[in-house]
């Protein structure tokens, strides 16, 4: 392999010295503060930017889902932009709950026209920021710490005489954005935020938002949340502001870094759906929200109807969610797998079962699944999707498929060899088997085509049969099959030169008491040779029992003459 040349050019990010950090040994208890900016950030971002239509849409979609601070726009980036934050408030289209931000550069023409596009709101948060890290105060902009210090107090300067000026009775935040700040010195990075505060002068009912962007994510995620715990530590009034955060997602770690940072002390994070964004992106708000709803935590947000949420955000972005997506995407809830679909088969069993013995629903039980982090139903998803069907795939997820489609629960024998069947088929296609063609397969296979007036032909030899029934029989109460039902069945069967030799149930109870289900049994009858499985269905068991039986030497005799005629052509 030939060596990578290119990394003399890189050096690894400098840490911080921070050797009494306590973020470490903290866990997360409570959700932050969250923020959206997919109608800022995230729509910057956009080849196309989002039409009204689709802002309006992201925006509705926001506030049901229960975000309270949404960023809405740059209003002086376009007129479009302008026009879309007079549009909510005109049109009173923001709920007394939620709050709207607005975003601007800290220079002065640009804060008045940004505070201009706020008249007439109930409540909304200025949001300024100027660039702090060395590289841009050097390279980009040509001034001092003293300079950049300026500029930040010069736009706050300016936040609270125009919005004094043009805002009357409206209850006016301030945030401040250290731009580039895991770039800046931390001295720097403090001395700048409490010079805007000395202005500002953050009290009771005048909270302060100091909002710390990676706006570049460089460095490991628990440097970053080194930088947040020494600011928590350093900075003045912690009772009247709120530290907030914005990461983004460059080195991929945007998730992990939001959580360590938030055990580090910040109290507020500003990410998008689906980590919209610019370049990889800003943290993904989805991740960070479920993440807390499988620890246990209530996100104070509604996830519940998640494939909504994406088809949303793909229609207003028109950019696609990765399948492998956490939690939204379309196949991470689905196993190909066999070992895997076997796992979750099992999981899925035993929490029916713990549920029933506990005479609870399955849903007021804890949630312990092998593959499946979170249930898909908790996010609004089919345990449909869960397993589907290729060539990696084994009995279990057949099993699945016939048991969470079709209201079969297979023997483990039928299941071993039915599934030898399904692997053919997609061997030779090399696609999915849907669960519709498994099903139909099944049919095909092992149920009766017969005319069900046809009688069973006398055997002249003893057929020996085992019956499983699937459920535990419409005149059981207990779960187990009666043995009068045995004897009546043996009785049914025996003139047909078949004797039952054994009958036991399959699936759950719960079957056997629904009026309008069937009755199903599946039959492995030994014709002299091999066992050969049928499948029946009826009104009643032994209508259901006489099918599956005679499927069963259909199957035989098919397989005789198969038998036959390869014989005779060699």
């Amino acid at each position: 392999m030939k060596a990578d040349r290119s990394s003399h050019r890189y050096q690894a990010f400098v840490p911080m010295v921070l050797p009494d950090r306590t973020w470490p040994d903290r866990t997360l208890t409570a959700p932050p503060r969250w923020l959206s900016t997919d109608l800022r950030d995230g729509n910057q971002a956009l080849v196309n930017p989002m039409t009204p239509a689709r802002k309006l849409a992201m925006f509705e979609l926001l506030v049901e889902m229960g975000y309270k601070e949404i960023e809405v726009g740059f209003p002086v980036a376009s007129q479009d932009e302008y026009d879309f934050v007079r549009m909510l408030i005109e049109q009173d289209r923001i709920p007394d709950d939620v709050r709207i931000t607005v975003m601007s550069q800290a220079r002065d023409e640009l804060i008045r026209r940004t505070v201009e596009s706020l008249r007439g709101a109930r409540s909304a948060v200025v949001h300024v920021y100027n660039a702090t890290a060395p590289l841009f105060r050097d390279l980009v902009f040509g001034i001092g710490r003293q300079e950049c210090v300026d500029l930040a107090v010069q736009g706050t300067a300016a936040v609270m005489r125009y919005g004094e000026r043009l805002l009357g009775d409206c209850d006016l935040g301030y945030q401040y954005s250290p731009e580039l700040f895991n770039e800046t010195e931390p001295d720097f990075a403090v001395e700048v935020c409490e010079a805007v505060m000395d202005l500002w002068q953050p009290g009771p009912g005048r909270e302060i938002v100091l909002n710390f962007p990676a706006t570049v994510e460089r460095s490991t995620p628990n440097v970053f949340a080194d930088q947040i715990e020494w600011l928590d530590r350093n900075l003045s009034r912690p009772e009247y502001r709120c530290l907030s955060i914005h990461p983004h997602n460059d080195r991929g770690t945007g998730v992990a870094a939001t959580e360590l940072a938030m055990m580090a002390g910040a109290k507020r994070v500003e990410g998008c759906l689906f980590g919209g964004g610019e370049r990889a992106g800003n943290v993904c708000l989805v991740t960070l929200g479920l993440n807390m709803l499988t620890h246990g935590i209530d996100p104070g947000i509604d996830f519940s109807d998640l494939d909504r949420v994406r088809r949303t955000v793909e229609y207003c972005s028109e950019l696609p969610v990765s399948p492998r997506h956490p939690y939204g995407g379309d196949l991470v809830f689905t196993a190909f797998s066999g070992s895997h679909q076997d796992a979750i088969k099992k999981g899925f069993a035993a929490l029916e079962a713990e549920a029933a013995a506990a005479g609870q629903s399955v849903r007021d039980r804890m949630w312990r699944m092998p593959y499946l982090p979170i249930a898909p139903e908790d996010v609004g998803r089919s345990y449909e999707a869960v397993v589907r069907i290729n060539s990696q795939s084994g009995k279990g997820g057949v099993a699945y498929v016939m048991s969470a489609w079709h209201g079969l629960d297979l023997p483990r024998d039928l299941q071993i060899e039915f599934a030898r069947t399904v692997q053919s088929v997609a061997d030779a296609t090399g696609a999915e088997i849907t669960p519709d063609r498994i099903g139909r397969l099944f049919e095909q296979e092992y149920l009766s085509t017969a005319d069900e007036t046809r009688q069973l032909a006398v055997s002249r030899v003893p057929v020996f049969a085992e019956l499983f029934v699937d459920g535990a029989g419409p005149a059981s109460a207990d779960g187990a099959v009666r043995a009068d039902e045995i004897a009546s069945l043996r009785e049914t069967l025996q003139p047909w030169g078949v004797e039952v030799r054994d009958v036991r149930h399959t699936g759950p109870e719960s079957k056997s008491h629904d009026p309008e289900r069937e009755a199903a049994v599946y039959a492995r009858c030994d014709f002299g040779g091999e066992p050969v499985w049928g499948f029946g269905r009826g009104p009643d068991l032994h209508a259901a029992a006489f099918s599956a039986v005679r499927a069963a030497a259909a199957r035989a005799r098919e397989t005789a003459v198969e038998l036959a005629e390869a014989v005779e052509r060699h």
